[in-house]
């Protein structure tokens, strides 16, 4: 579909593979922490960096975007053709924190290369993800003789999103027009495996809160006032005994409500993935699977929301025994969310449960946390479509399609900008995002170039085909 010639983009590539690879090295080198205050200028001075080298690169527009916290980078490249559509690539320049002594074997901000792995943080978590688009659009303008992208391309990478992103969706709001877009590309994610390239078609969303059960004022004597006064730390077991039913369902009035169930197709494009479920457990350090009845290990993780207890606590917890009825226990949860499902909902739903199982004589305050809504990607889509041909294109091979069971803020661009949002990434699980040792596999860092280099053209002529009917 798209009119970008294959032997011209990979010839492209190989001749500026050590040029790009170069760049990317010294923007690794940049240290840029979020969660660490004494990191602050590092992480704006790779902001400086990536705003010159998009400017560079042939981006006309090229912001440092501030905000209360770490500074973001815009940039715009407007089409040839004022009927593109527009995309917006999103991603990230700050990165997790990293020492020598954490366990890495070199230096975490001086990048190596061992055989065909670029090793740093921030290699693949996302400086190396944001970074190939730059190589990306270059190759598909060289191979195709333009001197605009196909697309009017938009990049927004922020600052924060190692340290939770407590500023984005206020930016966001306040630049929805700047960054209006028919499309958002996020290129902060991953594929299965090196032999089996996937596109990810959603993320789950994200609830915390801790709930405290109060009862006496103060600790009391178990023989002087046991068994006629109620205990917090029971009845905090009992919360938590009746969050799940007998099928590992979550329990609580209306958790289910308006959830987007799986299909019968995605059903099966799951199935297709060369899941093995006991490397899973290895991986995961579990004895064995549990979960939701009627569905598997990655419908599970991937597609079903969850409700997890994260800690409980009360009481005394020395050693020996100290005959006591607690004054107060708690317990922090967690949910995740599936297409459907709201943050703000939830909590209303959580708060009513709570009050009526708790009973009388016990007090209880519910804190939650700010909430991240889920993210789907219908799988007609035609967006979804051109990524999955692109990608195909690049890898020479099918392209599958996986979910993700974490929470980013895709949803956030979705919900503020009212459009699709689709998952471009290259990472394998052994690439160790957050671990010592970080890294990008170069082969796939490259396909990745040449993914976005086929993908331009081919949004540009889907848009077209899409709108001549």
């Amino acid at each position: 579909m798209s009119e970008t010639p294959d032997s011209a983009v990979r010839t492209y590539i190989q001749n500026h593979r050590a040029a790009f690879l170069d760049d990317l090295a010294e923007w690794l080198r940049i240290p840029s922490v979020s969660a660490q205050p004494d990191h602050a200028g590092d992480v704006r001075r790779s902001a400086e960096w990536l705003a010159a080298r998009l400017k560079e690169t042939g981006f006309p527009t090229a912001e440092i975007w501030e905000t209360a916290g770490a500074p973001a980078v815009f940039a715009e490249w407007p089409s040839d053709d004022p009927q593109a559509p527009t995309v917006l690539v999103y991603g990230h320049h700050d990165v997790q924190p990293a020492a020598r002594e954490d366990g890495w074997h070199t230096d975490p901000f001086e990048p190596v290369v061992q055989g065909n792995r670029l090793h740093a943080r921030g290699a693949a978590d996302d400086k190396g993800q944001v970074f190939f688009h730059t190589l990306g659009v270059r190759a598909h303008l060289a191979a195709t003789g333009r001197t605009a992208p196909a697309v009017h391309l938009k990049l927004l990478v922020e600052g924060e999103e190692e340290s939770g992103s407590p500023h984005f969706r206020q930016l966001i709001e306040a630049h929805k027009d700047r960054i209006a877009a028919d499309a958002v590309i996020v290129s902060d994610t991953g594929m299965w495996s090196e032999d089996t390239p996937t596109v990810c078609t959603g993320m789950r969303g994200l609830a915390e809160c801790e709930i405290e059960l109060h009862g006496p004022d103060q600790d009391i004597h178990s023989g002087s006032f046991g068994g006629a006064v109620p205990n917090p730390a029971t009845e905090v077991a009992r919360l938590v005994a009746a969050l799940h039913d007998e099928h590992a369902r979550v329990a609580i009035p209306g958790f289910y409500e308006g959830i987007v169930e799986l299909t019968d197709a995605e059903r099966a494009l799951f199935a297709e993935l060369p899941f093995d479920e006991e490397r899973w457990l290895r991986t995961a350090k579990s004895h064995g699977a549990h979960g939701e009845a009627g569905y598997t290990t990655l419908e599970r993780i991937w597609a079903r929301p969850t409700a997890e207890v994260n800690g409980i606590g009360g009481g005394y917890q020395g050693a020996g025994s100290k005959t006591i009825i607690p004054s107060s226990a708690l317990v922090k949860l967690s949910f995740r969310l599936v297409a459907g499902q709201d943050p703000d909902r939830l909590e209303e739903a959580v708060r009513a449960w709570v009050a009526d199982t708790v009973p009388a004589g016990i007090r209880h305050t519910v804190t939650f946390s700010p909430g991240t809504r889920p993210c789907l990607t219908p799988l007609d889509h035609p967006a979804l479509k051109s990524v999955a041909r692109a990608m195909g294109r690049a890898f020479e091979k099918p392209i599958l399609f996986t979910r993700e069971g974490g929470s980013g803020p895709a949803a956030d661009l979705q919900d503020v900008l009212a459009a699709p949002v689709l998952f471009l990434g290259i990472s394998v699980p052994s690439d160790g995002w957050h671990a010592p040792n970080e890294k990008v596999e170069i082969d796939l860092l490259l396909k990745g170039v040449e993914t976005t280099a086929y993908l331009w053209g081919d949004l540009a002529q889907t848009w077209r085909d899409a709108h001549a009917h």
